[in-house]
């Protein structure tokens, strides 16, 4: 078999492991077959993993999944709503211990059960900030919440100074709340600021879609970090990466600016 081509000029993709560029994906439970298949076609080009939401507190297959992932190198994070209820029963400490025993290296904490003052996530993420890598999520997960610039870029900083390592921006698996309007466009604002306040290789954009996916990589090119990606858009998104699909191969040239140094409106 010939081994993957290079006659091609493309967009420089840091390799792993690598602080720029990450590609986050959401895995909503796949069995061992699937997770081995995803493994084997996109290992490369996977940075973190997240189980999301409580799925593996309840997945059997949850030990040999997260084995494998990280055999591969790719990071595995937990779900923030389960540790938002890990930290509302008092069971963080458990909850740690569990983790590190499975081979998770990634907690994401987030508020979207809205248990948590400030104070106590900043908390939250100092102490969990000790073990693991730290995605400190910020946003609302409600559509009809007021989206105020100021305060997630308070809480970002907040976040970071805790020790996060990445915070991650709201936009859910929907792709309609926190960075997006109800109809699934950017708000362009919103990522302005937080772009002129935060190192962008230390932000997280949730991005579900292709159209979101796109607009990020035409205004800070292939090295923006996306999140909550889908397992069967790994490829895809690649390719918008790297200027190989319509949406971007008018956009990328192989000396584009390192992202963090352009984000046009």
């Amino acid at each position: 078999m010939p081994g993957p081509p290079d006659f091609l000029s493309l967009p420089d993709r840091d390799t792993k492991p690598r602080s720029r560029g990450l590609t986050h994906v959401l895995d909503k439970g796949l069995d061992l077959p699937r997770t081995a298949a995803l493994i084997v076609q996109c290992a490369p080009l996977i940075d973190i993993v997240k189980v999301g939401w409580g799925i593996a507190y309840v997945d059997p297959c949850i030990g040999e999944r997260v084995a494998a992932y990280r055999a591969a190198g790719v990071d595995v994070s937990l779900g923030g709503t389960l540790v938002e209820v890990c930290a509302m029963q008092g069971r963080i400490p458990q909850l740690r211990d569990w983790a590190l025993a499975l081979g998770v290296s990634v907690m994401e904490v987030s508020n979207g059960l809205h248990r948590l003052d400030p104070d106590a996530k900043t908390a939250l993420v100092r102490q969990l900030a000790a073990d693991f890598a730290v995605a400190a999520e910020v946003g609302d997960k409600d559509p009809a919440a007021p989206v105020v610039a100021s305060r997630w870029i308070e809480e970002m900083e907040a976040d970071l100074a805790a020790g996060a390592t990445w915070v991650v921006a709201e936009g859910r698996e929907s792709g309609n709340v926190g960075i997006y309007a109800e109809d699934g466009s950017v708000r362009s604002d919103l990522i302005e600021v937080v772009a002129n306040r935060i190192p962008l290789d230390r932000v997280i954009f949730e991005s579900p879609h292709k159209s979101q996916q796109a607009w990020f990589i035409a205004r800070a090119g292939a090295g923006v970090n996306l999140g909550n990606i889908a397992p069967d858009d790994v490829l895809p998104l690649e390719t918008l990466r790297l200027g190989l699909r319509a949406d971007t191969a008018l956009l990328m040239t192989p000396s584009e600016t390192a992202p963090g140094e352009r984000m046009a409106p």
